[in-house]
């Protein structure tokens, strides 16, 4: 992959960053060239070896085609498996963290309440939550919009559903 000072990317773990910068350190003795990459929201910035990037899922923004797809999940129906929460809190959490739009969609829309609807445990809303937040911030980044329209787009699609 190639990445360039400016780029929108998506982390794993983390969500969208932008890069700053490609920069060579020395490290132990070692030269090293890293990516710095800054999550403006968290507060935060990292520096991942250039030789890691594709081993920790360093990724390019989604096509336009794949944020559809991913919005069109919210479409559907909840599929809640039968299993223990704590297994399925795994599960919602390995695909938050996969980084995947359509499968963060999936946990946005298993986890999504209407009115009406009963209440979330306070872990369903924190995996509710951070899966939500991850899918905005992508849509807006990819849409070029603000969080703000691209959450109440998010809303839209979960309302039609």
């Amino acid at each position: 992959m190639d990445f360039s000072a400016g780029d929108h990317v998506v982390y794993p773990t983390h969500g969208v960053g932008k890069v700053l910068r490609i920069e060579r350190q020395s490290i132990a003795g070692f030269e090293l060239d890293l990516m710095v990459v800054e999550f403006e929201r968290d507060k935060m910035t990292v520096r991942i070896p250039l030789t890691k990037v594709q081993s920790v899922g360093i990724r390019k923004l989604s096509t336009p085609l794949k944020m559809r797809t991913a919005l069109d999940t919210l479409k559907g129906r909840a599929r809640i498996k039968r299993a223990m929460w704590s297994r399925r809190a795994q599960e919602y959490e390995a695909k938050i963290n996969s980084g995947d739009p359509v499968q963060i969609a999936e946990v946005v829309r298993d986890l999504h309440r209407n009115a009406g609807q009963p209440d979330q445990s306070y872990s369903e809303r924190q995996i509710y939550e951070s899966a939500l937040d991850r899918l905005v911030r992508e849509l807006a980044a990819v849409e070029r919009i603000d969080e703000d329209s691209a959450a109440k787009k998010l809303d839209k699609y979960l309302k039609a559903a």
